[in-house]
């Protein structure tokens, strides 16, 4: 599964990458208009009325030509959709993995056993709280999908600059957090 997402976020097979994205941004486009439970009715009834009219038209050509050419979605009716009891206890370990380390990870922040790192969660949330001002939820998802489509691509064709560009800034920004960590008292440095 990850080599295929990767195959669609470097555009290997545009066609699909393609209508993918169209689709996950007009969905989320839609979602900031208009409700969620009016969305997903909209797309179940346009996904019903493209098979039911499939459906229908194999049918009428059936009548017509007399022959036997079976339900048009045969081949997806005889998937298997059902999960295993094995397949569901994966996925509910795996969830309570993610769980228990986030949730013991934001313990450790909300109680200060790091000061360093508090306080750059504490920064991190006043961030989010100005972005949040100007930026809802679905707005930051959609920036997202689209940076996700095509920040990899942009990367591997601009590769080299972009490389060269990243060393220059994070030779400047240790340069930068040196000092600060020079002139600042109390905080630890790396040899101590």
């Amino acid at each position: 599964m990850g080599s295929t997402v990767m195959e669609l976020l470097y555009w290997r097979n545009p066609k699909v990458t393609g209508v993918l994205f169209g689709v996950v941004v007009l969905l989320l486009v839609a979602l900031t208009r208009f409700s969620v439970l009016s969305v997903v009715a909209h797309v179940a009834l346009a996904v019903l009325l493209v098979t039911i009219s499939v459906r229908a038209y194999r049918s009428l050509l059936q009548a017509i030509k007399k022959a036997e050419a079976g339900h048009p979605f045969k081949a997806y009716l005889d998937i298997d959709v059902a999960l295993t009891p094995e397949q569901m206890s994966s996925y509910v370990e795996k969830l309570q993995l993610y769980l228990n380390s986030s949730l013991m990870e934001l313990r450790r922040l909300f109680l200060v056993q790091d000061l360093l790192d508090s306080i750059k969660f504490a920064v991190l949330m006043w961030l989010l709280t100005h972005l949040g001002a100007v930026f809802n939820g679905l707005t930051l998802l959609i920036f997202a999908v689209v940076a996700m489509f095509t920040l990899p691509i942009i990367y591997e064709k601009n590769q080299v600059q972009i490389d060269h560009f990243v060393a220059v800034v994070k030779k400047n920004a240790n340069i930068i957090l040196t000092v600060i960590k020079s002139n600042v008292p109390g905080v630890k440095r790396k040899e101590e």
